[in-house]
């Protein structure tokens, strides 16, 4: 005969032990407990893993039941059956469970028919003291089961009635010195991050940087190459409704051929750099806020800052190089693909040849002109970069705040960028350019 195989048992019933063994529970004395067993049940309250070890009196069958009766000194409650979750049976406590009950009178528990119980006897439990403290009445636990009182003490306090909020009153002058308290600390974090990023760049130029050449190749693809199209695309209609509108206008004077000066000057001095930069302000600057503030949420960045790896080189300095560096080669494209659906129109439109389009071009746009609008890319390339990447870096790290953080970078950089546009109309007037 082969050696013999352990008796296997269903999940969840007791293990009787062994012949010449004795369990612990079988020496405690009296009738009602002489049939007991150790039942070891994991339970988690309040996010804390507990082993509770109880002694139960499985001599007791038969559904959960509860029963108030109000007495001479107290009302008491008896609990009896098998509080088992499992069963399906267990009961909840009802809205006006206590109404029997007096004010004065303290709630004390009667358990000795109760059997085997879980958390579903806790959860009752719980609910019970709930409703108790709204009737302000008093709760005895002294006669309930030792671990069935730690658990209770384990489990939050009972949260008061909740009450309606004052109602807020709007002042204006409040919301528009907070909003501009914040609007000053917003603009000192991103000035800070802006002086970190360039001593990035620095070092990186010194071969001591963070930064990876890869990153800083693949940032200026996504801003640069594959913005070509939605760029070309929206600076020839800009240029194409600029001559129309020119055209309508100057032909009633017979100035058609004004009309390249009108468009070559709009485009090369404002409308280029403007409408580039609100492209790539809402294509690659809510990008960049979706992609850090991602990273934000799966913990990547306090991986980075646990490594000693400066954020500001390693992740920001790629994204806002890509964007002074392509942002100047957009625009001078824009200008040219602007100038031509000028031509486009004024060629439909007027008559005008190709080579006096040309000629009237180079004679009214000045070189400065073209300084002064690539001085602007560069300013906007950078103050989308480091606004994006700011917004990206304070989101928060749910998957909400991927698309406020986007959202939020769109609309700033867009608002943005007309305000310093504004600026420079504002400087360009003042040094008389």
């Amino acid at each position: 005969m082969g050696k013999e195989r352990p008796r296997e048992h269903a999940p969840g019933a007791p293990c009787r032990p062994r012949h010449g063994t004795r369990h612990p529970a079988h020496d405690s004395a009296g009738p009602l407990y002489a049939r007991r067993s150790l039942r070891v049940l994991p339970i988690a309250v309040a996010g804390t893993a507990l082993r509770l070890e109880r002694l139960v009196n499985t001599s007791v069958n038969g559904a959960p039941q509860w029963h108030l009766q109000a007495e001479a000194n107290r009302t008491l409650i008896t609990l009896s059956g098998e509080w088992i979750a499992q069963t399906g049976t267990t009961p909840d406590f009802p809205n006006n469970g206590l109404a029997p009950a007096t004010k004065g009178k303290p709630l004390e528990f009667s358990t000795d028919g109760l059997g085997r119980w879980d958390t579903s006897l806790i959860s009752f439990l719980w609910e019970l003291k709930r409703d108790a403290r709204q009737a302000d009445l008093s709760v005895s636990a002294e006669t309930l089961p030792d671990s069935a009182r730690k658990l209770l003490d384990l489990l939050p306090e009972i949260p008061p009635d909740a009450h309606a909020p004052p109602p807020h009153h709007f002042a204006p002058v409040t919301a528009v010195g907070q909003f501009t308290l914040d609007t000053l600390n917003e603009i000192g974090c991103v000035s800070e991050m802006g002086v970190a990023t360039a001593k990035g760049g620095l070092a990186a130029l010194l071969g001591k940087g963070m930064m990876r050449t890869i990153d800083l190749m693949s940032d200026v693809r996504a801003a640069g190459p594959t913005a070509l199209v939605i760029v070309g695309v929206v600076n020839f209609l800009v240029g194409a409704i600029l001559a129309f509108v020119g055209a309508v206008q100057l032909h009633k004077f017979a100035a058609d051929i004004y009309v390249a000066s009108l468009v070559g000057i709009a485009m090369v001095r404002e409308m280029s750099a403007v409408m580039t930069a609100i492209i790539m302000a809402g294509r690659t600057g809510g990008a960049y806020a979706a992609r850090i503030s991602t990273m934000q949420g799966n913990e990547e960045i306090d991986a980075l800052t646990v490594f000693g790896i400066p954020v500001a080189s390693y992740l920001i300095l790629p994204s806002v190089l890509a964007l002074i560096l392509t942002m100047p080669l957009l625009y001078l494209y824009g200008c040219l693909i602007g100038m031509f659906g000028g031509f486009f129109v004024s060629y439909i439109m007027l008559n005008v040849t190709p080579l006096g389009y040309f000629h009237e071009t180079l004679y009214a746009v000045a070189l400065s002109q073209f300084v002064f609008g690539f001085i602007k890319s560069i300013v906007f390339g950078g103050f989308i970069g480091l606004t994006s990447c700011r917004i990206g870096l304070k989101a928060g790290r749910s998957a909400a705040d991927v698309g406020i953080a986007a959202t939020r970078a769109v609309v700033v950089g867009i608002v943005g960028v007309i305000a310093i546009d504004a600026i420079f109309a504002v400087i360009a007037n003042v040094l008389d350019i």
